[in-house]
């Protein structure tokens, strides 16, 4: 036979068990969500299904990840050395033709022209139309946009050839608007440049719309160019001079300033999402700018970092990735700070924009909520079991 305690505490245990749904909550419980879905989708043990590689932070991989992986324009367009690209003539052009001819009394010069600066007219000013064409007397319509100026300037000689003097051709540009950049996004002051045959790098048109507005260690540069993008941090565009490539017609450059930052979660002394700002930042000063680790609750040997990783870095590292369709990998990074030297590797582990952090517990504090609840319960049957002895008593009182 059960003692009266333990009859009232397991009476107790079972009435708050049972009567969970009526505590104050703030929304609807987890079972309530889970048992009311019309639908429900879901996997065996409720599994994200993500698969991830697990690297531990040793001496070894460190080479790998001290300095932050950034993309880089030279890669993706090439151009870095050699010189400028040509620029041909384009749609919107305006441009001036003139001819000249090896003596007067030929097609465009009359044999009375007298006193003259030279023999040759320049026609007046005009447009490469929508066509991409323009037009000369006695030649027609040339086809233009699209061509160096060189190679139309000796189609209108050889049209012009069986009725001028031994002519030739220049074709002047007076205004340029098919060989025009756009700049755009955080600069001072955003706006079409003209690239000239001497040819513009990326710095160049930034500096020509006034400079980037937001600070440089943020500040991120794309280059568009004929539905191909890529991607440049500022500092290694100013750092690295093949990364200044030269630019061609209608591209556009959007400077855009990217906060950079990454989350913490868990055992940290503060949980949240945390800004590098105008530095880089190593593991070792990101866990200290979320407080470092609690006393009382961190398991200093399981320090996880979460990341993306490009396969190129893993399969350099000598990791099988065969299993992984993408090119970016999910991977996890585990650090153990019960080991002294681990500090000096989390100095060396540069944090990347958009990591996140997680501090796991330790064992014992998982313990340590266990025994907290079943004292709970345990206290409040023992208040029950008192209160039942002291109504008892008083309604012996009354009888009496």
């Amino acid at each position: 036979m059960l003692s009266l305690n333990r009859k009232i505490t397991v009476i107790a245990i079972s009435a708050l068990l049972s009567s969970c749904t009526s505590f104050p909550n703030s929304g609807p419980s987890y079972r309530s969500i889970d048992g009311e879905a019309s639908i429900k989708v879901s996997t065996e043990g409720r599994k994200v299904g993500i698969d991830y590689v697990l690297i531990d932070i040793e001496k070894s991989m460190l080479g790998y990840f001290e300095t932050e992986t950034v993309s880089s324009l030279k890669d993706g367009f090439g151009g870095g050395r050699g010189g400028p690209p040509s620029i041909p003539l384009g749609i919107g052009d305006t441009i001036e033709v003139s001819i000249f001819e090896a003596q007067a009394g030929g097609l465009f010069i009359p044999s009375d022209a007298g006193s003259r600066p030279g023999n040759y007219i320049t026609l007046p000013p005009q447009s490469i139309d929508s066509a991409g064409n323009l037009s000369v007397p006695y030649a027609g319509r040339i086809h233009a946009a699209g061509r160096p100026k060189e190679q139309v300037e000796r189609e209108i000689e050889d049209l012009l050839a069986n009725r001028a003097i031994e002519p030739q051709v220049v074709i002047t540009v007076t205004a340029s608007r098919s060989s025009q950049v756009a700049v755009l996004g955080d600069v001072n002051e955003p706006q079409k440049v003209e690239i000239t045959a001497g040819g513009e790098r990326v710095l160049d048109v930034i500096s020509t719309a006034g400079g980037i507005s937001s600070p440089g260690v943020e500040t991120y540069v794309t280059l568009q160019r004929n539905g191909r993008t890529a991607t440049v941090s500022y500092e290694k565009l100013s750092n690295t001079p093949a990364e200044n490539i030269y630019l061609a017609p209608n591209d556009t450059v959007f400077v855009d300033r990217e906060r950079r930052t990454y989350l913490a979660f868990g055992a940290s002394g503060l949980n949240g999402r945390f800004d590098f700002e105008e530095s880089n930042l190593s593991l070792g000063e990101a866990l200290a700018k979320a407080g470092g680790l609690l006393d009382s609750r961190a398991d200093p040997a399981q320090v996880a970092l979460y990341r993306s990783v490009d396969r190129k870095i893993l399969e350099k590292m000598g990791i099988n990735t065969s299993q992984f369709t993408s090119s970016s990998i999910p991977v996890i990074f585990r650090a153990n700070l019960r080991d002294p030297s681990a500090f000096f590797a989390t100095q060396k582990f540069a944090m990347q924009d958009k990591d996140l952090l997680y501090v796991s517990n330790s064992d014992s504090v998982e313990l340590i909520k266990v025994l907290d609840i079943a004292n709970a319960v345990t206290s409040s049957a023992s208040g029950m079991s008192s209160d039942a002895v002291a109504t008892r008593d008083a309604i012996e009182e009354l009888a009496d």
